[in-house]
């Protein structure tokens, strides 16, 4: 009986193992297979992930790729695809690429990233195998307003695409709060000799007869600084990066002078940032500043002169006022727009004020009104003596109204110099101060605005020049010559103005020569010169002699970084830099339609 109940239980156990190893079979087989498609399906993603991570980089690369065509061409700003949707000046009126702003470049220089829709070229990020490609469009629609390109790039790689927009500016003298060629005073004031002096300190100059000036221990620079030259530093402190000039063909040589003007040894000068200066490349200045009068001439709208600014002829005082207007004192003035060059005709429009001395024109006592020309140029000009230019004036001829004089004491018939002004001691016998027929410019007040102003000489801070509002006003002032801050003395040395201190809310640059006080070292004390903006010059001006003259506040004003005074001046050669940019929805699916 047991033997056959266990041939029952072997019969039932063989019975049970037959479904039971099939299913344990089913189970690793669906196990094998979900494993495979789980990996199927990792690597996918993975290669999804990858593609997804290399567009953003492709992206990137079209940033750089743009950025140097721009170092190579510093007119490329010019180039774009009119069919793109970015590049358009009027977004609301998508048909009409008529009105765009960019071109594209054609022949040899035709290049793939400018595509635009399914049809359209894509470029290759190089070192890719071509698995990487982008294109960009270019918005160019405030870059002569402000120096400032828009760039949309979109990188692709297998079916993923990825945007970012990031905004272009140059890199320039407004990088810093306070920038120099040569850390010596003008040569035309001070008589040094200019094939002796007028070269870097680490390329030779002499250590003594060049009239070298030392930052001090009152003086507190407030922003980045840079000089082409190598500075003297006595006891004064430098908030932020400092970069000087060098010697190409020396690593070690000196990256600042602990020394006062006297070549006195100092101690105790502060550098907040990285411990002290260092080394970068030197910033050519430009010649002159005539591109910016350029910006006045009406024959120029179809190219690169959209909105031409204001053109004014001979002395020339600007107050600006609270409520975004400026008045305007030009009595030499006869056209404020000019075509050809040289000028041979001009017109007047309304929105620069009228000539003439009837009431609220330009020649008349009181001067013109206007409303300060938006993110504009207004230029003051020598008056010219060439036969057939609509602001010559004959060499004996003068404006109704106008008396003035020449020579050392010269009067230029608007108010300069003062009563019982002496001779200021910036003033040489080649260019003296107040002459009769420069394109000089008298400025103070308060800017509600964006604009430029540009003298062909002089420019004069007569008095405070600031912002309605620091977020919103900006100004640009650009010297050929040199930039004063106005300080008339009598001929005892004595100050002829009651106010104490000075505040200059702008970019200033003096292309030639230098940004100084007039009479620094007469007067007695003037307080405070408080800048607010940045201060670019040839050579270095003087503030402050002994007790005479203004102690220095200078800060930067942090919007340089990513924007400028209205078409001001870069240098010769330039970079741009990225000041923004950030990612957007892809602007473009894989197959080149816009999304």
């Amino acid at each position: 009986m047991i033997r056959f109940l266990r041939s029952l239980m072997a019969q039932r156990d063989r019975g049970i193992a037959l479904p039971l190893v099939l299913g344990v079979g089913m189970t690793l087989s669906a196990l094998l297979v979900a494993g495979v498609a789980y990996s199927v399906g990792t690597l996918d993603k993975a290669r999804s992930d990858q593609d997804w991570s290399g567009a953003l980089a492709a992206a990137y690369a079209a940033i750089e790729e743009y950025q140097s065509r721009l170092a190579n061409d510093t007119t490329y700003f010019q180039y774009g695809n009119p069919a793109s949707t970015f590049s358009r000046p009027f977004p609301a009126d998508p048909s009409n690429i008529a009105n765009s702003n960019v071109t594209l470049p054609t022949g040899s220089a035709t290049n793939a990233a400018f595509g635009v829709g399914v049809s359209g070229t894509w470029a290759t990020v190089p070192g890719s195998d071509g698995t990487s490609q982008f294109r960009y469009e270019v918005d160019n629609s405030a870059y002569y307003s402000s120096g400032t390109l828009r760039l949309q790039a979109t990188g692709r790689v297998g079916a993923e695409t990825r945007s970012i927009v990031a905004d272009l500016r140059q890199r320039g003298f407004i990088d810093f709060l306070y920038f120099t060629d040569y850390e010596i005073q003008d040569p035309q004031i001070t008589g040094d000799n200019v094939a002796t002096c007028v070269r870097y300190a680490w390329a030779g100059r002499p250590n003594t007869g060049c009239k070298e000036i030392a930052f001090g221990s009152n003086d507190v620079v407030d922003g980045p600084a840079h000089s082409n030259d190598i500075m003297r530093v006595c006891n004064a402190r430098f908030t932020r990066q400092v970069t000087t000039g060098y010697n190409p063909a020396s690593a070690t040589a000196l990256l600042y002078r602990p020394r006062d003007s006297n070549y006195n040894s100092c101690t105790g000068q502060v550098f907040d940032l990285a411990g002290q200066p260092s080394r970068e490349g030197v910033i050519g200045m430009p010649p002159t500043n005539t591109q910016l009068k350029r910006e006045t001439r009406s024959d120029l709208t179809g190219v690169d002169v959209p909105r031409p600014g204001c053109l004014y002829t001979g002395p020339t005082t600007i107050r600006f006022n609270s409520n975004g207007t400026m008045t305007v004192r030009s009595p030499w003035t006869r056209a404020t727009n000019v075509a050809g060059d040289p000028a041979t005709s001009g017109t007047t429009p309304a929105a620069c004020g009228l000539p003439g001395t009837g009431a609220n024109q330009l020649g008349s006592a009181a001067g013109a009104t206007i409303t300060v020309p938006a993110n504009n140029v207004v230029y003051i000009q020598d008056v010219p003596t060439t036969a057939g230019n609509p602001n010559t004036w004959a060499t004996t001829a003068r404006p109704t109204g106008i008396t003035c004089t020449t020579g050392a004491n010269g009067s230029n018939g608007i108010g300069f110099p003062m009563a019982g002004e002496a001779t200021p001691k910036a003033a040489t016998s080649t260019n003296p101060a107040y002459a009769c027929r420069k394109g000089d410019v008298f400025v103070q007040g308060t800017l509600e605005g964006q604009v430029t102003v540009a003298a062909e000489n002089y420019i004069y801070i007569t008095g405070n020049l600031v912002y309605e509002d620091r977020d919103r006003d900006i100004l640009g002032l650009v010297g050929n010559n040199a930039v004063f801050v106005w300080n008339p003395t009598n001929s005892w040395n004595n100050r002829l103005l009651t106010d104490y201190n000075r505040t200059i809310d702008a970019a200033i640059l003096s292309v030639a020569h230098t940004f100084q006080v007039q009479n620094y070292d007469e007067g007695g004390d003037r307080g405070e010169l408080r800048v607010y903006g940045a201060i670019a010059q040839k050579f270095r001006g003087v503030v402050r002699g002994g007790t005479n003259g203004y102690s220095k506040e200078y800060v930067y004003d942090d919007r340089y970084v990513y924007t400028a005074p209205p078409k001001f001046l870069s240098p010769v050669t330039t970079t741009y830099g990225v000041s923004v940019w950030i990612e957007v929805s892809p602007i473009f699916a894989a197959d080149g339609s816009y999304l």
